[in-house]
């Protein structure tokens, strides 16, 4: 007779095998479904696992002056890294003799080599390469930071494992403070893996300056370590575009030279320099006082982190008879010779009007009154012009808008509509006060005039060249006639009569035929009332074929009004500029026109 324990272990084996059979069975069937009918699945499920894409950075594109001397470029630059975890007890490495094969070497061995090229003590870098005592090993340690491709070369030589070498850009501005301004600066994108422009030219030419990403796909193993055998897909970045301006890095140099030289000289707030070419509107140099190293703009005060020709909108005085001068005579109110008699003051509509210093009544012709610079003899030529006609020449010549050339924070400066002129302002409007304009509208207004009426928007961008060398030519600058040819040429007799025989004495440059306008204009403070000037010259050289316009500018000066001057800061840099394009001295004798009715024209002041 069978025990009934014997039969109870014959029925438990049963099960154990039942369920074994069925254990067998579904991994069987698990096995079928993921090898034979979901294979494809599985697999890219695993390869999603595996995958990893990183974005390859373009490089920034670089900005050049008119010659192609680099003012600002992006460099390769490497942090290297080490991942301390499942290291071995030797570097293998290839043969370093150039013999093929590999070779064992002891970590003491790389490291020093290592060392050696990072410029490092050999036991601090030790501490870094591998993890010491208990220590436990680290995935992300930093060797070095910003190394030069040769240097990251030589380093992966050494063999060392898990050792990587990540790309970084740097951006240098070679030559300085020159036009550091108008370049501005950039700074680190919100991930913090590439370079973006923060002020200035790198600010508003991102787009151009940026490139386009490019991505790389590869596979790595448990450990993280890209599998070797595997695929690498890889979606090129394409290069920024280099930016070439219009700017001389050389003519740029003396006016910030110059700029400087006259702020320190009479403690002003700021001086500015500009030129510009006359058949082109081409801005050749912009010169500021308060210089911006790109490579240190912390060390600039905020304000002058942008360049006060474009920011800074102010009264500009007798500058601003220039319009409504060439005004009236293009609207054939007024010839250069007509006669006029012209005291130290007078009233109009209850509005008495003086000049800057007492002076007899004098008999003047027009021309006259443009070159001693008299406030109520421009008052009655502006007067024999409705006040819509002078604010339409204003307009005209580009007053009352911003000068937008690729720089952010430009000025439109203050020009009201003349229906909203006061008693008063419809007068100081004709003399440069009760508006407001940058020295880059002055520059731009004398452009025209010099350009036979025609006035061309200012422009500083020249090109742009692409990855592949090819210049991409940008849209042509704005034209517009703002006054008949034979009125620009009046005016340029007008300017010289001003160097010839009034207040640009101090302006001539042996050698060459100059005019241009000197200009005093009362500059508001804190408070709203006028407690400072602003002294500026624009002018043109040589006068029988306009080559270029300076102006210099000088804001809130300090000392003894007597002796405020930007002459000589003018003529240094006009003399340069005209050297550097080895334009020929004058070769015609001066037209300027006489300034007094009669003989006599050295009358006092």
């Amino acid at each position: 007779m069978i025990s009934t324990a014997s039969t109870t272990a014959k029925k438990r084996m049963r099960v154990v095998l039942i369920l074994s059979l069925a254990a067998l069975l579904a991994i069987a069937g698990r096995l079928f479904w993921i090898q034979g009918i979901n294979a494809a699945t599985v697999a890219e499920k695993a390869q999603q696992v595996r995958q990893r894409e990183e974005v390859i950075t373009p490089t920034r594109g670089s900005i050049l002056d008119r010659n192609g001397t680099t003012l600002a470029v992006s460099v390769d630059r490497y942090d290297l890294v080490i991942d301390q975890r499942a290291q071995e007890d030797a570097v293998t490495r290839k043969k370093r003799d150039g013999s093929n094969g590999r070779e064992k070497v002891s970590w003491d061995q790389a490291i020093k080599e290592l060392a050696e090229l990072l410029n490092q003590d050999p036991e601090d870098l030790k501490k870094l390469v591998r993890p010491q005592g208990d220590a436990k090993p680290k995935g992300y340690v930093i060797l070095a930071k910003g190394v030069t491709p040769e240097v990251k070369n030589e380093v992966m030589e050494v063999g060392i494992p898990r050792l990587n070498a990540l790309l970084r850009s740097e951006r240098q501005y070679p030559q300085g403070v020159i036009a550091g301004p108008l370049l501005g600066f950039v700074r680190n994108s919100e991930d913090q893996t590439s370079l973006v422009g923060a002020e200035g030219l790198e600010l508003s030419q991102e787009e151009h300056l940026r490139g386009t990403d490019g991505r790389r796909k590869y596979e790595v193993g448990a450990d993280g370590v890209r599998i070797p055998i595997t695929d690498i897909e890889e979606t090129p970045a394409v290069n920024g575009q280099d930016v070439q301006l219009t700017i001389d890095s050389d003519i740029n140099y003396i006016a910030q030279r110059e700029a400087e030289k006259k702020q320190k000289q009479f403690s002003a707030e700021w001086v500015s320099v500009v030129v510009m070419e006359v058949k082109t509107g081409k801005v050749l140099a912009i010169g500021d006082s308060a210089q911006l190293d790109p490579n240190d703009p912390g060390a600039t005060e905020p304000e002058f982190r942008r360049s006060t020709s474009i920011t800074r909108a102010f009264e500009p005085g007798s500058t601003g008879k220039a319009p409504i001068f060439a005004a009236a005579i293009d609207a054939g109110v007024v010839s250069p010779l007509d006669e006029m008699r012209v005291p130290h003051q007078k009233t109009f509509t209850k509005e008495t009007i003086h000049d800057s210093l007492p002076h007899s009544t004098y008999d003047m012709t027009v021309a006259g009154i443009f070159a001693r610079s008299y406030n109520t003899g421009t008052v009655m030529v502006g007067n024999k012009l409705s006040k819509q006609q002078r604010y339409d020449y204003m307009r005209a010549f580009g007053l009352g808008e911003s000068i937008q050339m690729g720089l952010n924070g430009a000025s439109a400066g203050q020009l009201a509509a003349p229906d909203t002129w006061d008693r008063r302002q419809q007068y100081t409007t004709m003399f440069g006060q009760g508006y407001s304009q940058t020295v880059l509208h002055t520059a731009s207004i004398f452009q025209a005039l010099a350009n036979g009426g025609v006035r061309i928007a200012p422009s500083l961008i020249d090109h742009y060249v692409d990855a592949d060398g090819n210049a991409i030519e940008r849209e042509k600058p704005e034209q517009r006639r703002v006054v008949k040819k034979k009125t620009a040429d009046e005016m340029l007799k007008l300017m010289e009569s001003v160097v010839d025989s009034g207040t640009g004495g101090k302006m001539r440059i042996p050698g060459y035929r100059v005019g241009g306008k000197t200009g005093t204009g009362q500059a508001a403070g804190p408070s709203g009332g006028y407690d400072g000037y602003t002294y500026s010259f624009a002018g043109v050289a040589p006068l029988e074929d306009p080559q270029f316009v300076v102006v210099a500018t000088m804001y809130r000066p300090q000392g003894s009004w007597k002796e405020f001057s930007v002459a000589d800061t003018f003529t240094e840099v006009m003399e340069h500029t005209l050297n550097t394009f080895d334009v020929p001295p004058s070769s015609t004798k001066s037209e300027a026109y006489k300034v007094f009715v009669g003989k006599d024209q050295k009358k006092p002041w």
